[in-house]
């Protein structure tokens, strides 16, 4: 009898050895589960985190593109432009250099001083144009407001409405800017 109550006892023995070895498993791959989850968890939070980091390098990158484009245009206005304000600053003197080409004279060193004057004057003429800067055309043109001024107003009967019948200052442009518009008297 006692080799009976041996052989159950091992019996039993071997028996919660399994089960404790099938416990062991569940608890395993619970554990395992449980692991699985927290890894997934973890995955979707990086994902996220990712996915976060991608839109802000994505906006980061379009404003940097952005920012790269309004430099260029920028940079390509100001070298389009740059004479623009000596150009501004010289306007006056051109005012007065063509009010002296006007007067007239029979005296022959008057005459001289004249052609001097008109040969300078074609030489500055010709670096405005070089730098793109050309005076506005306004006798006989219809009155544009985006580059004339009109100061006076006329009553011919020889010329159109809204015609410009006398141009009192040159307006001038560089490219498609307006320096200074023609100050001008229009036709009614």
């Amino acid at each position: 009898m006692s080799e009976k109550k041996d052989k159950q006892a091992k019996l039993e023995e071997e028996i919660q050895k399994e089960a404790d070895v099938e416990i062991n498993e569940v608890e395993v791959e619970m554990k395992d589960q449980e692991a699985v989850k927290a890894l997934e968890t973890k995955i979707e939070e990086l994902e996220r985190e990712l996915s976060k980091q991608e839109d802000r390098y994505l906006r980061l990158h379009a404003d940097f593109e952005n920012v790269k484009k309004r430099h260029t245009t920028e940079r390509e206005a100001a070298t389009k432009f740059r004479s623009q304000s000596l150009a501004e600053d010289l306007l006056p003197a051109l005012d007065s250099f063509e009010k002296a080409l006007d007067t007239e004279s029979d005296n022959e060193e008057v005459q001289a001083i004249l052609k001097g004057m008109n040969m300078v004057y074609s030489q500055i003429m010709t670096a405005f144009e070089k730098e793109g800067i050309e005076s506005i055309p306004a006798l006989g043109e219809q009155f544009d407001p985006n580059f004339h001024q009109a100061i006076m107003q006329d009553q011919d009967e020889n010329a159109a409405s809204n015609e410009i019948t006398a141009e009192l200052q040159k307006g001038y442009k560089i490219k498609d800017r307006v320096i200074r518009p023609s100050m001008v008297k229009v036709n009614e």
